[in-house]
């Protein structure tokens, strides 16, 4: 089997504009929640949000093409410049063996709720033509690979918040059965909306803590009560090891494991078996190595924290023998389809720097999630091999595995 390694990453979130600032921020325990200013949400329950800030699209766009993409696109054309530049390839390298593996969880649901309003205001004459080609998920894959000229397989993932996930392992996928060189996995997602917000508040999966935001996303706590929505983007080049080596190029880390399952169960409510499949299916292909660190999908809901606590129980066999996890979305907020790509992102510069980032504002023990979290502080260790685990909407869970070169 042919092996896959890492060779460039980049990353935009609520904390920072690149991989570095971000990951810095993430490890200070700041966080980027705040009251939601992309629309009025006076009437909403939930009216907080991990939005990207002082962010200018025409940074990385040409400005006459703005307006042709809806904003996951945007940041995700941000992502994955900084990944390719970070990856160091040589002018004229063989395009046509280079891919793309984007994933998005919704797409461009901004202008979906704006073109809907222009209907019911203005009529059907007045939808842009932009909209359908701006707003589908694969247009990511599609405006990234303009971008980079890249004309490999463009492949995209659509399975809420496990797509950055399946991203990578699709991408893996790909280099294995020798359908490309490399390929450049971007997930983004940029869904807070009025009804993007008010239809996840409708279920009841959303923090109302609308009067703490900075505490309202708290993974494990007991006093959780909701995920907080986010939006972002990650990239990340995987490319062939002989391809890399041959070219000189820097490893970050080789994906050694990657799992897969269905709940085959509920919409909405996560299982505890499916997430358990996934890891030991990652775990098996990776050959059972020791674990030093698990990033956890940590929604912060009553449900997902607890049954992922106890999948990660039962794919160690026991507590004693877990391994120290964390989950960073009390930092960004829950980034749906983008959160598996930038989790990883986060872990492995995590493993490149020896320090696990903190699961924030826990301050509530509760006994079904009873972990080493590494609560509050980071905390150096030594990282060699780490896992990344998300989980999504229909039962669909996806986990990978690194480890330092």
């Amino acid at each position: 089997m042919k092996r896959i390694v890492v060779t460039g990453m980049g990353m935009i979130n609520a904390v920072g504009h690149d991989k570095e600032s971000s990951f810095k921020a993430i490890c200070e325990g700041e966080c980027g929640i705040d009251r939601i200013t992309v629309f009025d949400p006076s009437t909403h329950s939930a009216q907080i949000a991990g939005e990207v800030k002082n962010f200018d699209p025409e940074t990385v766009m040409d400005a006459r093409e703005v307006k042709k993409a809806d904003r996951f696109i945007h940041l995700g054309i941000k992502a994955a410049q900084e990944a390719m530049g970070d990856a160091g390839f040589p002018e004229g390298f063989d395009k046509e063996r280079f891919g793309i593996s984007a994933a998005s969880g919704i797409g461009g649901l901004p202008s979906i709720e704006r073109s809907s309003i222009i209907l019911e205001t203005k009529g059907a004459r007045r939808i842009s033509p932009f909209f359908i080609p701006g707003a589908l998920v694969n247009m990511l894959g599609g405006f990234v690979s303009i971008d980079h000229g890249l004309q490999g397989p463009n492949l995209s993932c659509v399975t809420a918040c496990a797509a950055g996930t399946h991203g990578i392992s699709e991408a893996a996928k790909t280099i294995m059965t020798g359908g490309a060189d490399q390929m450049l996995v971007v997930a983004a997602e940029s869904a807070i909306t009025g009804v993007g917000v008010g239809g996840f508040a409708s279920m009841k999966a959303l923090s109302t803590r609308n009067d703490d935001p900075k505490h309202a996303s708290r993974p494990f706590d007991a006093q959780r009560d909701g995920f907080v929505m986010g939006e972002g983007a990650a990239a990340l080049v995987l490319e062939e090891y002989d391809a890399a080596i041959a070219r000189g190029a820097r490893i970050y880390a080789e994906l050694i494991g990657f799992g897969e399952s269905g709940d085959a169960s509920h919409i909405t409510s996560p299982s505890f078996e499916g997430p358990l499949r996934a890891m030991k299916a990652a775990l098996r292909m990776a050959g059972n190595p020791k674990i030093d660190y698990i990033n956890a999908h940590g929604t912060s809901t009553p449900t997902n924290d607890k049954n992922e606590t106890a999948a990660i129980k039962a794919a160690f066999g026991g507590k004693e023998n877990c391994p120290p996890i964390s989950s960073i979305k009390g930092q960004t907020g829950h980034c749906l389809g983008a959160a598996g790509g930038i989790e990883a992102v986060v872990s492995i510069m995590a493993m490149r720097d020896g320090v696990i980032p903190p699961t924030i504002n826990y301050e509530h023990a509760d006994e079904n999630c009873d972990l080493d979290i590494v609560p509050n502080v980071a905390r150096k260790a030594e990282l060699d091999i780490i896992m990344s685990n998300s989980f999504g909407f229909g039962g669909t869970n996806g986990v990978v595995i690194f480890k330092k070169i």
